[in-house]
């Protein structure tokens, strides 16, 4: 008795290599799926590590622009992150007042491109060891490899750590962070 034609196996392989595929592609971060068909808005509000950059994001006016068409690369710090600045830093950027300057630090996180790590290491040693990144906030990164780490260093001399790389989003990619990038001014 014949339950599925060679053809009908077929199309059920393939379905199952692609959802297969799909699966693999999409990360975990703080405890929730990361789907790269959705944008870097869509994903991050369902983050319990990124409360805080989903809060500053909104307070900044920078929700629609993440949700647009990209492509962006956002260096995307975490709640332990923000919680490393000086006790009331948060709370005071996150006032009406304090707009521009905390549009000018997340800013600061984003490059215009779709970065994902094998191309940055790529440039990091094309470079000699550290690249030079400028963000759509003006700011210029460097990055380089510690190790088998890839570490940003912000205007002010601050490194952080990408801890999560690679998270595909439909219009870019998020590289989870360790410490809040600072402008030089």
């Amino acid at each position: 008795m014949k339950f599925f034609s060679k053809t009908a196996l077929t199309g059920a392989a393939l379905a199952l290599a692609f959802s297969a595929t799909a699966f693999a592609q999409t990360k975990m971060v703080g405890g929730a799926e990361m789907f790269p068909t959705k944008n870097i808005i869509e994903n991050a509000v369902n983050s319990k590590d990124h409360t805080t950059l989903v809060a500053a994001v909104k307070a900044a006016g920078l929700v629609d622009t993440l949700s647009g068409k990209g492509p962006f690369t956002v260096f995307a710090p975490t709640n332990e992150a923000f919680a490393k600045m000086p006790a009331g830093t948060v709370e005071t950027l996150l006032k009406p007042e304090n707009k521009a300057k905390l549009t000018k630090i997340l800013t600061c996180h984003v490059v215009a491109a779709n970065a994902m790590s094998g191309a940055i290491n790529k440039m990091i040693k094309d470079d000699g060891g550290a690249h030079k990144v400028n963000t759509v906030g003006g700011c210029v990164l460097t990055v380089k490899m510690n190790g088998d780490k890839l570490q940003i260093v912000d205007e002010k001399g601050q490194t952080a750590t990408v801890t999560i790389a690679d998270v595909a989003q439909s219009n870019g990619v998020i590289h989870v962070i360790d410490t809040v990038l600072l402008p030089a001014s």
